[in-house]
């Protein structure tokens, strides 16, 4: 069983930055692909960015060149740079294992990028 719990988010102008933490209760090292997904008030939740536990990344297109997503043994976090309205929304952490195919979301931290 593993917990996901969700930080930084907040309220910021267009043009800033913001770094989300997703911690764990447990090591998410070994077999744990990560994946940070959004979904903005009235659009389905979609795909953000992805790490696997080898450290390769990948990207949607809108985010792509403005966020870093990065892990370490328990946490996951995502860099986001050059925010604009198109990016408020609720963020989500997501953890699935590739052997056991267990998955796990966090409660989600709100984003709002206004001025």
């Amino acid at each position: 069983q593993v917990q996901l719990v969700e930080s930084g988010g907040g309220l910021v102008q267009p043009g800033g930055s913001l770094r989300l933490s997703c911690a764990a209760s447990g090591s998410i090292f070994s077999f744990y692909t990560m994946t940070w997904y959004r979904q903005a008030l009235g659009n389905q939740r979609d795909l953000v960015a992805t790490i696997t536990s080898g450290g390769i990344t990948d990207y949607a297109d809108s985010v792509k060149g403005r966020f870093t997503i990065s892990r370490d043994e328990n946490t996951v976090y995502l860099q986001m740079n050059s925010l604009n309205s198109e990016d408020t929304a609720v963020y989500y952490c997501y953890a699935r294992n590739r052997l056991t195919r267990e998955t796990y979301w966090g409660q989600g931290t709100q984003v709002t990028v206004s001025s």
